[in-house]
């Protein structure tokens, strides 16, 4: 029997969750770096995947099939395409920066004031290698009623992150400590975004649960392979009613994870009070698995009703896109800046899924794992200088280059990144998603390009405000990035300007498994109409 690889990546993290848990509350220390080394372990484990993964050889590789519950179909069956296996790599390798990021995060507060609780430092690593193990292994899940299962309780751990380990930094309308009560107003606020990130996805889960009973009702088995077969030979067929609405159940909970307007308001909260790197962990690591289950799950098992909902989905796409990026422009919270950045990218992301084309669908993934590096890169550098002047506000910063400009170079590179700058990873994936939506939906992609004129605007104003002009009292003392801080920054940026230069070693994994999706769907690249022409 071969080794079980796939399930090795996600056992390694979850046994780490439980060790680093184990630990004594005495021994933070050892806490932090027992997590980093399994964070590590699953690293090396993903990068064997990524090796061993043949991009021109079977759909689903490195599979592993299990009886589970036989008395209801279930089955602990695993498998990775070549978007799923980029995205396990693209987890894997976040993590370890986000660990770095936060070594001093959930460290004990030194005030000791009654209002002041305790942080448990293991619990926060704990939790943050338990997401690592259910998004792995939702990455790899190939029965839908396990995907359901580690798509639902990935919000557990992700619920104490953001409520219980919330950002230091108090927002606007709490940065005046008034009377004591400013630290209960933030903790609240912490504990609203929790709430609130965890009832709009909990919601979304609940509908597709009733989405994943109907679908075992009509196919009589919940392995999304043997569908699939049994959908392309014609043996399976479902009314079209009863499709459309099964697809709703599932993109429902898909768009509210991904995000997509309006489903969308719980992200700004979410990532605004949680620390910067599990900020981090939301959008470039979890959200991720709203996108990929929709053309892992909506594309292949509905492929009819994905057609069917095309036009209504590419609209509430560009309405993310445009949208995002205006709030974007007019924020004064930096996180929550990036927060609705994020949005308008995921509106990218979702566009080029649902053009059904080639370019737009390899631009989609593509953007996925793109986003996940240069949105990482940023965060973390405004995580690193929020911790230094102890505010989120824009209008508190002024001449940081000035003082520590290796801080400010990699803050204006991230930024760069964000609004897809030739030469950086995003503008490949970004020019892919627009010329794959042109070629089928020229209207729509035309008035798409606004976000790339907007995602200018909002990061040169933010950089402009932040690291140029005189400096503030506040930033004079200001330390430059240290050690650990490059050592979670430098990779990032070496990757952006690689993968922006030589995308190649993404694509040849990624397209063959687009190729797959389009056949499923039935669809082809339409000619250019030149050659039409002739």
């Amino acid at each position: 029997m071969s080794f079980p690889l796939l399930t090795a990546t996600a056992a390694l993290p979850a046994l780490g969750a439980i060790a680093t848990a184990a630990v004594p509350a005495a021994r933070r220390t050892a806490a932090k770096w027992l997590a980093l080394l399994f964070s590590l372990g699953t690293l090396a484990l993903a990068v064997v995947a990524l090796v061993r993964f043949e991009p021109g050889g079977a759909r689903y590789q490195l599979t592993e099939s299990h009886a589970w519950i036989a008395e209801f179909g279930v089955r602990y069956e695993l498998g990775v395409d070549g978007i799923g296996v980029s995205l396990l790599a693209l987890t894997a390798l976040l993590v370890p920066f986000v660990i770095l990021a936060g070594w001093h995060d959930a460290d004990p507060l030194e005030d000791a004031r009654p209002n002041r609780r305790w942080r448990p430092t293991q619990g926060f690593f704990a939790l943050i290698l338990a997401v690592e193990a259910m998004v792995i292994l939702s990455f790899e899940a190939t029965d839908v009623f396990l995907f359901y299962i580690l798509f639902e309780a990935m919000l557990i751990p992700m619920y104490f992150l953001i409520g219980g380990f919330g950002d230091r930094a108090a927002p606007a309308q709490f940065a005046a400590k008034a009377a004591g009560g400013g630290d209960e107003a933030a903790a609240t606020q912490r504990s609203y975004a929790a709430v609130k990130f965890l009832l709009y996805n909990l919601a979304g889960g609940l509908i597709m649960l009733a989405a994943v009973i109907g679908l075992y009702v009509v196919a009589g088995t919940f392995s999304l392979t043997e569908i699939a077969e049994a959908r392309a030979n014609g043996s399976l067929s479902m009314a079209t009613n009863t499709e459309r609405l099964l697809f709703l159940g599932f993109f429902f909970a898909f768009a509210v994870k991904a995000p997509l307007w309006p489903l969308h308001t719980w992200l700004p909260n979410a990532m605004g009070e949680a620390t910067a790197p599990v900020a981090v962990l939301i959008t470039a690591v979890v959200d991720k698995v709203g996108t990929f289950a929709m053309l892992r799950f909506c594309l292949q098992l509905f492929p009819e009703a994905s057609k069917w909902a095309t036009p209504a989905i590419l609209v509430l796409a560009l309405i993310s896109i445009v949208y995002g990026a205006l709030l974007a422009v007019g924020q004064r919270d930096m996180k929550r800046l990036i927060a609705y950045a994020s949005i308008s990218h995921f509106g990218f992301i979702i566009m080029g899924i649902f053009a059904m084309t080639s370019q737009g669908q390899s631009g989609a993934t593509l953007y996925m794992i793109n986003h996940g590096i240069s949105t990482a890169a940023l965060m973390l550098v405004a995580g690193f200088l929020i911790s230094r002047r102890g505010s989120r506000l824009i209008a508190d910063y002024g001449g940081v280059q000035k003082v520590a400009p290796v801080l400010a170079g990699t803050f204006l590179i991230g930024g760069l990144a964000t609004l897809s700058l030739p030469g950086l990873s995003p503008f490949v994936s970004e020019f892919l998603v627009l010329v794959g939506t042109f070629s089928r939906y020229p209207v729509i992609g035309i008035i798409a390009t606004l976000g790339i004129v907007l995602a200018a605007l909002y990061v040169l104003v933010l950089y402009q405000r932040t690291m140029t002009g005189p400096v503030k009292a506040e930033i004079r003392t200001m330390p430059d990035l240290r050690v650990r801080e490059l050592v979670v920054v430098a990779p990032l940026i070496a990757l952006l300007l690689f993968l922006g230069v030589y995308p190649k070693p993404l694509t040849q994994i990624v397209d063959p498994a687009v190729q797959h999706t389009l056949s499923d769907v039935q669809k082809t690249d339409p000619k250019p109409e030149v050659e039409a022409a002739r």
